[in-house]
């Protein structure tokens, strides 16, 4: 409003100008104004004629309006000294005038001009008459200096209870707590009846710093808690009818504040169950909220972050304080409570596409919610589980979210399922170890084959998709697949030769030595009829299935074999076990080749009849 009123005096000033200047120029050329009425001619003359008309020149505007360059800058000037004067030398003379009354009432107070109760009154009637005299700063237009001087009167009222409170002992607790809590419910009364947002912070701000204004260093969980979820439930009811999702940040930074300043000081075992239900009240109340809360009409980037981060940090912050008080009492009740939360978190993502108006909004804490759910799932296995348990908890999980995300055809669980997996082959190939005493039929068999089973799932259902996408994910499954077995037979050549290599007895002799160079040498060369024989299986798969990328595979293979044979081979093996390895190599070699001359597979004819249509 203030602002309109100095462009309109702006306006008057130029056009007050203007009309002078075009005076004095109409003055200097003796410039009389155009009559619109015909010059009348005396009855007694003669009409005389007149001559023929000249053609003229478009007519020109007399006058034409030419704002010189000076005025604009006039005008800047004049604006930039219209808001010094009339903002901020308003605002710093009442920020004088405040700190000069401030001066004087501390001088009065040294000099007990003022007593106790004097004080406290003083400062009571002062915060009610600053927010009394902001109204007329709004009904005028200045609104924001009246939201900041109705913030300093609120102020001055909280502590001035606090002060006959805490300082000079005059009120009891009672009285001061629900004084403080009248005005904030005044505060938040004045947010809805001007549709203030800014009102509603100030009370919130307020209703959150009463317990610390009247804290006395006992301990009243119920009492504390009760009052901030009143508080928090207010908060909620506030964003159903108006658009003011900031406010359940602002509360939600309240209640975990006071959670954990009251939590770090007054906690104990004794007091689980009541602290737990109250940490579910909250976090009940501050997950709904994102779905409950009103769309604003403007609905920017802050408007989409709010509900997101407030769901994030509410699913993180709840499970963090479970786990802080359940760790020490039982592991399954957590890992339980994970996917107890797991599953409200389903619940939720269901319910969001319903409730919310806006489809950018709940499209988004749709994934969001689905995501947590599947987030807490992977936490609760390794919580519950131990060892190898924990990998094969991953790899059905994964198997589950796969065959959830080709039914609901949901690209998003798919990212979650080879995020899983990945998971569970990191952990089998690096972290888990086996004691293993039977061979094949034992615990990371078990393991590497529920690995497989589930790599060959997902080459399964990427191979039914027509992307790009499913198709590479198959393909690196498969690749995945076989690497895996071959790691997994492997190792158990190993641990087999290396119970052989062991010395008898625990000591080392001469017939021990000789028995573990011929461990040595023999599984040497189990290595390679092994490699050479996962090769050979894998290239009959790919005739059978004529699969070229799985005939790649066993080339790969059979390469390295190769290269094993002819440069390790030849100076570590006896002769016999040499003579068997290069017959085999060559053998297999050969096999292959003739199958590949006789064009068994007639991958000729079939390369000429992909390739006629681009010659033709």
């Amino acid at each position: 409003m203030d602002h309109s009123r100095n462009e309109l005096q702006e306006l008057r000033e130029l056009l007050r100008e203007l009309t002078a200047r075009v005076y004095r120029i109409e003055q200097a050329v003796k410039l009389e104004p155009p009559t619109t009425e015909a010059t009348a001619v005396p009855p007694t003359q003669k009409p005389v004629a007149s001559p023929a008309p000249v053609p003229s020149k478009p007519p020109v505007p007399p006058y034409p309006v030419i704002l010189p360059p000076r005025t604009t800058a006039r005008a800047s000037d004049t604006n930039l000294e219209s808001r010094i004067a009339s903002h901020w030398f308003n605002r710093i003379g009442i920020a004088a005038v405040l700190i000069g009354v401030s001066y004087f009432l501390k001088f009065a107070f040294d000099n007990q001009w003022i007593g106790p109760s004097g004080r406290t009154s003083i400062g009571l009637l002062a915060g009610i008459a600053v927010v009394v005299w902001s109204e007329r700063f709004r009904s005028r237009g200045y609104r924001i200096f009246s939201y900041s001087l109705k913030a300093l009167g609120i102020g001055v009222l909280y502590l001035s209870l606090w002060g006959a409170f805490q300082v000079y002992h005059l009120i009891p607790a009672g009285i001061a707590f629900l004084s403080m809590l009248v005005v904030t419910a005044a505060t938040a009364a004045m947010a809805l009846a001007q549709d203030t947002e800014i009102l509603a912070a100030f009370a919130m701000t307020g209703g959150f710093s009463t317990p610390l204004l009247l804290a006395t260093g006992q301990n009243r969980e119920l009492q504390l808690f009760t009052y901030v979820a009143i508080l928090d439930l207010g908060a909620l009811a506030l964003v159903v009818f108006k658009p003011w999702r900031r406010l359940l940040l602002l509360s939600y930074a309240g209640t975990l504040l006071l959670y954990i300043g009251w939590y770090s000081e007054f906690y104990s075992r004794s007091e689980l169950r009541l602290t737990l239900g109250f940490a579910t009240l909250f976090f009940a109340i501050y997950a709904i909220a994102p779905l409950v809360a009103r769309d604003p009409a403007n609905q920017n980037d802050l408007f989409i972050a709010v509900p997101l981060f407030l769901a994030f940090v509410n699913a993180g912050v709840y499970f963090s304080q479970i786990y802080i008080m359940l760790e020490e009492v039982s592991k399954t009740s957590t890992a339980w409570f994970a996917l107890a939360l797991s599953s409200v978190y389903i619940f939720l993502s269901r319910q969001v596409r319903a409730r919310s108006a806006s489809p950018r909004v709940s499209q988004t804490l749709h994934f969001l919610h689905l995501a947590l759910a599947v987030g807490f799932i992977t936490i609760a296995i390794p919580i519950r589980l131990d060892a190898h348990w924990i990998t094969i908890g991953w790899f059905v999980e994964a198997a589950v979210l796969l065959w959830v995300a080709a039914r609901l055809r949901s690209d998003f669980l798919n990212a979650f399922a080879i995020a899983a997996l990945s998971l569970g082959v990191v952990r089998l190939l690096v972290l888990d170890n086996f004691y293993i005493t039977t061979l094949i039929f034992n615990a990371r068999m078990a393991t590497f084959a529920v690995a497989i089973a589930v790599l060959g799932l997902t080459a399964w259902y990427g191979a039914a998709r027509t992307d790009e996408a499913g198709r590479a994910v198959s393909a690196a499954a498969v690749v995945l697949l076989n690497i895996l077995a071959w790691v997994a037979l492997s190792r158990e050549v190993s641990d087999y030769f290396s119970r052989q290599m062991s010395p008898k007895g625990g000591q080392w002799t001469v017939t021990n030595w000789a028995d573990y160079r011929h461990a040595q040498i023999a599984r040497d060369f189990t290595y390679s009829a092994l490699w050479l024989s996962y090769g050979a299986m894998l290239m009959i798969v790919g005739f059978w299935r004529r699969s070229a990328f799985v005939r790649w595979q066993a080339l790969v293979l059979i390469a390295v074999t190769t290269v094993k044979v002819f440069i390790y081979d030849v100076g570590q093996l006896d002769r016999v076990y040499r003579i068997l390895s290069f017959i085999v190599l060559g053998v297999l070699l050969l096999a292959i080749s003739f199958v590949y001359q006789r064009d068994l597979l007639r991958l000729s004819t079939r390369r000429r009849s992909e390739e006629r249509p681009a010659d033709a």
